[in-house]
Parts: C-alpha cells; structure tokens; sequence
C-alpha cells in the first residue's frame, strides 16, 4: 500500500464550471423548529457541561428553501451553522436570489482548492512517528482509542475495505457511516471500489495513520487501533477547485449531528487560479474570513468538536508560505511536519501567519510527505487520550496536546510548540501539571555560550524577531557541553531544542 501527499494543483480551465457555486446567507431561522441534532449529540454536550442547543442548531427554514426552488434555484448543501445554502446558479439567478427579502448576502464560492499531485513512500517510513510521539506510552496502559469516534473528511477512501493495515476496522465493523457528497445519493460502499485518481486512496491512507496496524507485517501505523469511524468524501479529485468547500462544512455539520466528537481533515483552501480576482490572498488566513475557517470556529466554540487539520505544504511557495483555511481558525488543532532526525521543520511544511496572535501550527510531528499524513498521527494521539479521560472538552484536548510537546511553552510558528509526547501527556491527563523540562535564561550582549545537556552533537536552533515568529531555522553545534550563539539583527529570543528539554534565551 502506498500514502499519498498533498500538493498544489494548478486547476486546469476546463474543468471549471460553466456555472459557478454561490452561498446564499439568510437572515432568519424558524425559531419554532426543532434542533437537528441526535440525542447522543445532547449527552455529549450534556456531559462537557455545554448549552444543550441554541440557534446554530436550528435546520435551515424551510419556506426560504421552498422560495428558491421556486426560483429555479436548486440546493447543494445547507449550512444550520452559517445560516446558509449553497447553489451553482448563473448570473441571471445570482441578481434575482439577492432581491428576495430573506437573503442577506451571496457570496460566490471560488475556486483554489488544495490536494492534487501525489507521491508515493512506503509503509515502513511510518515506523518514526510512532516512535517519535511514544506511541508506546498508550500501548503499555492498553490505551488503543476504544469507544472513541473519529470522523473523516477527505477525498476518497478507495481500497479501505481491502486494505491490510484496515481489515481490523471493517471486519469489527467499525465504520458507522459513509456519506459521498461529491456524488449525492451514490451507495456509500462505493468509494471502496471505485477510483478516478490516485487521490481517491488518500483517505484510505489518512485511515492508516490514524489506526492501521498490519499483523502480517507486524507493523503499527496508526494509534486508535479500536477506533470507530463516519467517513465523508468531499472532493472530487478529477475536479480541483475551492467550490467543494461547502462539501465540507456539511459533511462536519453531519458529524455533529451524530454525536462525533473528533474529526480529521487534510484537506486546504488557500489560492486558485482560473479567476485570480476571487483567490485567497495570505493576509486573508487570519482565521475569520473564508466560510471554511468560520465554521471550523463554530465547531469549536460552540459545538464542542475537536478538529485536526492539516497545517498545509505550501513552506517552499514563496508565493504563499503560510498555513491554508481552515488551519488558520483558533480554535482548531493545526499540524506541520518535522524532520525525523532533529525534529525541526521541514521545508515543505507552511508556516504560522505572523499576523496572528496565537500560535499556529499548534504542533507538529514527523513525515517526509506531506502534513495531510503527519494530522491523522496526531489525530489517533487525541482519541487515545479521549480514551484515557472522556471528560474532556475539545480545549482541554488541545491545551492537553499543546503541553505534552517537546518545545513547550517556546512555541513558535514554525512547528509550533513541537512534538506531542505520549508520556507526557498521560501524565497530564491524570494532573494538571508536569516537570518543568525548560530554562530560560537572559543573554546580554552579541554573543554567549550555553550550556546544555544532549547527547546528540546537533540541535535544532530557532532565531526569533519575537516570542512566536522566527527570523531562521539553523542547526547548532554541541561542542564540549556548549551551545555557542551570536545574536543576529533583529533577534530578540532564541529556542534551543534539546528534544528532551528546552531552553530559551532572551537577549537583553
């Protein structure tokens, strides 16, 4: 079996449509209508001590639905969250649906979709990141994701039910649901057998990293090993471009409604190229502005969801550089991708936005080929934690994640606050503190030695402008139990990473 890696595509023009998508936002709701949740929605949110519904629950209204049919304006998706609906329509219609009293705006969904070219590696280069991240903590308390429900949203899952690393889940039954929105009304079971591209695999390959495990090959490539799974495939991979966005947020309101709480994603939405006029621009990732991100926020503020994204590998892009929608949303756990040797960024692997005030990515972990791998890791790491302790809310999870990584609390917007450590964070699962792994210390003047414990000759180096956004990445030399570093124009801290420890210098 080969895992597959999420890159640019440049859309070619013939395959945009004739006839773009358009949100059409609404006004009002039916305060009357009941909420479109199921019941094991209400206990989770019972349980996480959270308003059982409010507004953002409430179906779309159904006359507003009605009035547009009417206008020969046909429904895609529906949005509870957003209050709204999607719909192709030409211009003619776009003039008409805005002049009905109850539309509030119409916004064209424009193209830019990320997830494309595809790269194979083979199944023994997963054997790292477990290693890295101590996937063994969990196997040793019998830690495995049991009752734990993960949703999927991707591109395709061609090959799931056949795959080796995966007949655990579908001989156990594990897969609780399947919905195409790419294909409306198409038999789930489907996307199993059918494929158009090599894209189609890449959520059987996501599957993998998040609870593959291989008896034949006695090989482990996933931690949530008793995990259970909805499964959604929201691009079409033939067909590249940002308007399957509200695939996706219809595909994560479904896994709401149905009471799943976890949900991974490696799919990204940052520029196109058919209509350079409605492209994503980089100061647009500000974690507000595209429809992906806004929900995503939803989601997390208000529905208790815990969403891992995919940071992006649009590090080497001059062009671009920084993490895509919806990694950008706060409230959503972001992954880059390390080096396995010195656990620094790999060059593909976008980088937090400056502009932001919090830190993005969140945190990061190994893999060569591409962060849509290097999520699902990190998103088995948080069902085995869920395992661990039900009882906690989608932050808690996240501040859980953030602190168990290596680099904490020197977090920067390279890899975030590093790799998530297993032992470590069972350890904060069971209490609300840990030892103290970090130094920090004040440097004066242009130059100092540091001294440092490792047994490694090389350390990663992180040069800061600030507490967050780093100046460069470099590679240090342990000499004689010595780090020695000269300040550089416009450095103000410098992280050395020790992998066990951290220290952070701060020049006066």
């Amino acid at each position: 079996m080969k895992k597959y890696l999420l890159l640019a595509f440049v859309l070619a023009p013939f395959f945009v449509s004739a006839s773009p998508k358009y949100w059409i936002y609404l006004k009002t709701k039916d305060k009357s209508a009941a909420p479109a949740v199921s019941p094991l929605t209400l206990e989770n949110r019972q349980k996480l001590g959270m308003p059982l519904f409010d507004e953002t629950d409430l179906p779309v209204n159904v006359a507003f639905e009605t009035t547009l049919r009417d206008n020969s304006v046909n429904v895609v998706n529906r949005s509870k969250w957003l209050n709204a609906v999607s719909a192709v329509m030409t211009g003619e219609q776009v003039e008409r649906v805005r002049q009905l009293d109850f539309v509030q705006d119409v916004v064209m969904i424009d193209p830019g979709f990320y997830i494309a070219r595809t790269q194979p590696i083979e199944k023994a280069q997963m054997a790292p990141v477990m290693s890295q991240v101590q996937a063994t903590a969990f196997l040793k308390e019998g830690i495995t994701a049991n009752n734990v429900t993960i949703g999927v949203i991707d591109a395709g899952f061609y090959g799931a039910d056949s795959s080796l690393s995966l007949s655990h889940i579908f001989s156990n039954k594990r897969i609780l649901g399947i919905r195409d929105y790419v294909k409306p009304g198409r038999p789930g079971d489907l996307l199993f057998s059918t494929a158009e591209s090599f894209s189609d695999m890449h959520g059987t390959e996501v599957m993998a990293a998040i609870s593959g495990i291989d008896n034949h090959d006695e090989m482990q490539y996933g931690m949530a090993t008793n995990a259970k799974f909805y499964l959604a495939r929201t691009d079409y991979s033939l067909r590249e471009y940002r308007g399957e966005e509200d695939n996706w947020i219809a595909a994560m309101e479904w896994m709401d409604s149905l009471g799943v709480r976890l949900i991974n994603t490696s799919l990204g939405y940052a520029k196109g190229f058919s209509d350079p006029k409605e492209n994503y621009t980089p100061s647009q990732m500000d974690g507000k502005t595209s429809a992906i991100t806004r929900a995503a926020q939803i989601a997390s503020d208000k529905k208790g969801l815990m969403l891992i994204v995919s940071a992006g590998n649009e590090g080497d892009d001059k062009g671009w550089g920084i993490v895509s929608a919806p990694a950008d949303a706060k409230g959503v756990l972001s992954i880059g991708a390390t080096n396995a040797k010195l656990w620094n960024r790999i060059g593909y692997s976008s980088v937090g936005p400056e502009f932001l005030s919090y830190v993005k990515p969140n945190v990061s972990c190994f893999s060569l080929y591409g962060t849509s791998l290097s999520a699902p890791v990190i998103t088995g790491f948080a069902a085995c934690l869920l395992q661990a302790n039900p009882k906690l809310t989608n932050k808690e999870l996240i501040d859980v994640i953030e602190k168990s990584a290596h680099l904490y609390p020197y977090g920067n917007n390279y890899v975030g606050y590093g790799v998530p450590l297993a032992s470590r964070a069972l350890a904060l699962v069971k209490a609300p503190y840990l030892p103290n792994n970090s130094k920090h210390i004040i440097a004066k003047g242009r130059s100092c030695d540091v001294d440092v414990t490792s047994a490694d000759s090389l350390v990663a180096i992180y040069r800061k402008k600030n507490q967050k956004d780093v100046l460069s990445q470099q590679i240090g030399k342990v000499q004689n139990g010595r780090v020695s570093l000269k300040r550089q124009n416009g450095e103000r801290f410098t992280t050395i990473d020790l992998k066990d420890s951290v220290i952070e210098v701060e020049w006066n």
